[in-house]
């Protein structure tokens, strides 16, 4: 599994015009299910999401986690994480999960990460997004399971 980590402000997404998830000051994480993923890649990418240091400390050095802090978390499906360009002009999808696989793992991921932390928002797994954001930092991970 992979998640595209960014420290926010404030982010949102939303569909046909509604917004359906937003937070203030936390983290925004796009996530991709690979087709290859297991079980246990759930646990440990909610891990490192919940525990990654990314938060300032009161001497400004990241070494604060969303635990920590208990900020807010939108957690937003993408597949399209999952692709493979590594050569020519157009991606290639054939190394990410199965719709159903991809849904499920994603929702699985979301229960894990809500039986830690009070305040975490999601986008619609399957839906045309839109989503906006203001990285804070800018500060971006990119996190494997």
């Amino acid at each position: 599994m992979i998640g595209l980590l960014q420290r926010v402000t404030e982010a949102a997404v939303s569909v046909d015009g509604e917004t359906i998830g937003e937070i203030g000051p936390g983290l925004m994480v796009l996530v991709a299910v690979h087709r290859d993923d297991a079980e246990k890649d759930i646990g440990r990418l909610a891990e490192r999401i919940l525990g990654y240091r990314v938060f300032p400390d009161s001497e400004g050095r990241m070494n604060r986690s969303i635990r920590d802090d208990r900020k807010g978390l939108l957690l937003v499906p993408q597949f399209t994480l999952a692709a493979d360009t590594k050569k020519g002009t157009r991606a290639s999808f054939t190394h990410a999960a199965a719709p159903d696989k991809g849904r499920d793992y994603f929702d699985r991921l979301v229960r894990a990460c809500r039986d830690d932390l009070a305040r975490v928002e999601t986008g619609e797994f399957g839906a045309d997004m839109q989503v906006s954001l203001i990285n804070d930092g800018p500060v971006t991970f990119w996190l494997e399971s």
